[in-house]
């Protein structure tokens, strides 16, 4: 049986933070999400058609963990989260203000109708922004 696409749930992920306040207000502001759920361990965030969950680490787990100011890349991470946002540049600036990055215009590049740039959250975790290709591109 399959299901009409408008009964289905949303596409998501899950991302798993030390600071859950911290990186919940990373993709809200930068991506323009609501929060739609507030728990001690999870906060979900939400737009038209995605919802990002962030869970909690378990405290004897994050103990061990010490994010750096500004925090290391984990490029050794097996998935990266997309995102669409209105304009890198704006990407660029507020990123920095949340903990996070978005690389510099010489790493942008364009593909299938898009400009995309790398960077990463407040807890490292590698992020790709994408914003509209201007038309003709």
């Amino acid at each position: 049986m399959t299901a009409s696409p408008s009964s289905l749930p949303k596409h998501g992920a899950v991302l798993f933070a030390k600071d859950l306040p911290r990186v919940a207000a990373f993709y809200r502001e930068l991506v323009g999400m609501t929060q739609t759920v507030t728990e001690s361990r999870l906060i979900v965030l939400e737009s038209d058609t995605y919802q990002l969950v962030i869970h909690g680490i378990p405290k004897v787990i994050a103990n061990r963990i010490d994010i750096t100011t500004p925090p290391l890349r984990r490029v050794d991470m097996p998935t990266k989260l997309v995102f669409p946002v209105t304009s890198l540049a704006a990407a660029r600036t507020a990123a920095g203000a949340l903990g996070g990055e978005v690389d510099p215009v010489s790493a942008q590049f364009s593909a299938r109708s898009f400009i995309a740039c790398d960077g990463f959250d407040p807890e490292g975790n590698v992020v790709q922004f994408r914003e509209a290709a201007p038309a003709g591109g």
